[in-house]
C-alpha cells in the first residue's frame, strides 16, 4: 500500500515511520491470505479531539473523541481512508503499554482490517479479528520496529 497522509491536526507526525509501517503491512496481509493491497493507496488522516468526536458522533453516535475511525472509498485505487486521533492514541498507550508509534502501528492495522470487511462488534468477527491483528501486528513490530 501506498500512503497519502493529511495532518488537519496541530501535532507532527511521523510520516516515514508510518509510511514503512504501512507498506509493511500489505505484504502481511498477504502473508495472512488476505487481499494484496501494494498498489493501491490508503488515505490516514489525522484530526484534533474535536474533530473526531463530532466524526464519531456523526458517523456512530457515539459521543466522544475515538482512535481510528475507517472509511470505505468508492474509488478502485485507494483501500479507504482511516481518521486516526493522535491525543486518543497517546491517551491509550499509557494504558496499553505500548510505545506511541506501537499504538499508532496497532491503529493503522486495526483500522485497515475494518476496511476489509472484519468488525470485532459482530461477535463471530471479534475472536477472529483480534487474533489476526496481533498476529500481524507482531510480525511488524518485529521487522517494521516501534522506536
Amino acid at each position: 500500500m501506498k500512503l497519502l497522509l493529511v495532518n488537519q491536526s496541530k501535532d507532527r507526525m511521523h510520516r516515514a515511520w508510518l509510511a514503512k509501517w504501512v507498506k509493511a503491512l500489505s505484504r502481511q496481509l498477504v502473508k495472512n491470505s488476505l487481499k494484496n493491497l501494494a498498489t493501491r493507496e490508503l488515505v490516514v488522516v489525522f484530526v484534533d479531539p474535536p474533530e473526531m468526536r463530532r466524526l464519531n458522533l456523526q458517523y456512530r453516535g457515539k459521543d466522544y473523541p475515538t482512535d481510528v475511525l475507517s472509511f470505505e472509498s468508492g474509488d478502485p485505487d485507494v483501500v479507504g481512508e482511516l481518521v486516526l486521533c493522535w491525543p486518543v492514541i497517546c491517551e491509550q498507550c499509557q494504558r496499553s503499554g505500548l510505545t506511541q508509534r506501537g499504538e499508532l502501528g496497532y491503529m493503522v492495522t486495526h483500522g485497515v482490517l475494518h476496511l476489509l470487511g472484519f468488525d470485532h462488534e459482530r461477535p463471530r468477527d471479534q475472536a477472529k479479528m483480534f487474533a489476526l491483528q496481533d498476529t500481524i501486528y507482531a510480525a511488524l513490530e518485529r521487522t517494521v520496529g516501534l522506536r
